[in-house]
């Protein structure tokens, strides 16, 4: 297999020469650093959600639109397809990199993270990256600055001129975007977490409502969780059985039926105080090669039409 960031720096690459029909503005640091700015001071676009949800699975992965109902309202759903979900979805895309400085904060998935690789998941999947460029995509409310830069070089372990920085704000167009192309990722996640060996998950496929954009981070951030938790559908084919795939979606939890914002609201918005198996699709095929296939959690309409404000 390729590096990850090799083939994620290709696509920024991409992004770069066609940042003006991506509405995607590209900013040189005084280090070198090139940072790309998919939605932060700029609202991004659908076009620049896909190309990023691209760059955060290293390429591994077929991401397009479609439009299907939400509440009998068509949306423009996102479709993501892998047949590397341990690298593509747990090495590359997971959001597992608090980024923060003396003057920012934010929350980076991507390669780069390989790079590091002090993630438990990198243990159980047998993989560290070695590259000289480092592709590190951060969710933030602030553009990325060298301070930023600095500390991801330092951690990644390459010259500050080799780090990349795609950055959006959840309450932008972009963002919606890439939130709802992690509905595979979810499944695959929560799987994992309850003790389902990654590499025996041979494909995944997922599919979720793209929020409309919320007037701030918060509610952006509620929002688009709503759109996988209530919306995403996810189907995975994998080598054995389990006992516990149905505790795969989000029907499984205890908070299943509250909107984000509530759970947010009584965790006081501080994201690390909620259960993370709130964090899952809401329906999920399982589909053992050679045994049965279990379909597991249902939508729920009522509560995507409440939290986009249908």
């Amino acid at each position: 297999m390729e590096s990850l960031n090799r083939m994620a720096t290709d696509l920024v690459d991409e992004a770069i020469d066609f940042a003006d029909e991506l509405n995607v503005a590209v900013t040189p640091l005084d280090g070198e650093t090139t940072v790309l700015d998919f939605g932060v001071e700029i609202p991004g676009g659908v076009e620049a959600g896909l190309l990023l949800a691209e760059i955060q699975t290293a390429g591994l992965t077929s991401v397009q639109t479609a439009i299907e109902d939400v509440a009998g309202a068509p949306m423009t759903h996102v479709e993501l397809s892998t047949d590397h979900p341990a690298l593509a979805l747990l090495c590359a895309q997971k959001a597992g990199w608090e980024v923060s400085t003396d003057d920012f904060e934010g929350l980076g998935s991507g390669p780069a993270r390989a790079l590091v690789a002090e993630e438990e998941i990198y243990q159980r999947v047998g993989y560290r990256d070695e590259f000289d460029f480092a592709v590190l995509a951060i969710e933030t409310d602030t553009v990325p600055d060298e301070a930023v830069a600095e500390q991801v070089a330092e951690m990644a372990g390459v010259p500050v001129s080799s780090v990349f920085l795609p950055a959006f704000s959840a309450a932008s167009i972009t963002g919606s975007v890439q939130m709802a192309a992690r509905a595979a990722e979810l499944a695959v996640f929560r799987l994992s977490e309850l003790g389902y060996d990654p590499l025996d998950i041979l494909s995944a496929s997922g599919s979720a409502p793209v929020a409309p954009v919320a007037e701030s981070e918060e509610m952006a951030i509620a929002r688009t969780n709503d759109a996988l938790a209530y919306g995403g559908r996810v189907h995975l084919t994998v080598d054995s059985e389990f006992d516990r795939f149905d505790e795969v979606p989000s029907t499984a939890t205890e908070e299943y039926g509250q909107p984000f914002a509530e759970v947010f609201e009584d965790a006081d918005w501080d994201f690390y105080e909620v259960p993370e198996d709130v964090f899952a699709p809401a329906q999920v095929t399982i589909d053992v090669i050679g045994g049965p296939t279990h379909v597991l959690g249902e939508r729920n309409d009522e509560v995507l039409a409440e939290s986009f404000d249908l």
